[in-house]
């Protein structure tokens, strides 16, 4: 997933990003070294946050806009 390389392209720490999500801080850094998948709520809050689509949060594409 890219995560922490949407999370540092914005100078955002771990912390942060869960605390403006309502997540666990170590939850975020399972999902960043992929000890943890997210679930499909957790999915949306995250392409939202850093408005890109699912699937480039996932790597499914290049392409970060959203259609």
């Amino acid at each position: 997933m890219r995560l922490r390389e949407l999370r540092k392209q914005q100078n955002i720490t771990q912390l942060k990003l869960a605390m403006d999500l309502g997540l666990n801080q170590n939850a975020v850094s399972r999902y960043e070294t992929g000890e943890r998948e997210a679930d499909y709520k957790t999915l949306i809050l995250l392409a939202d946050y850093f408005n890109v689509s699912i699937d480039y949060l996932l790597e499914r594409t290049d392409n970060p806009e959203r259609k």
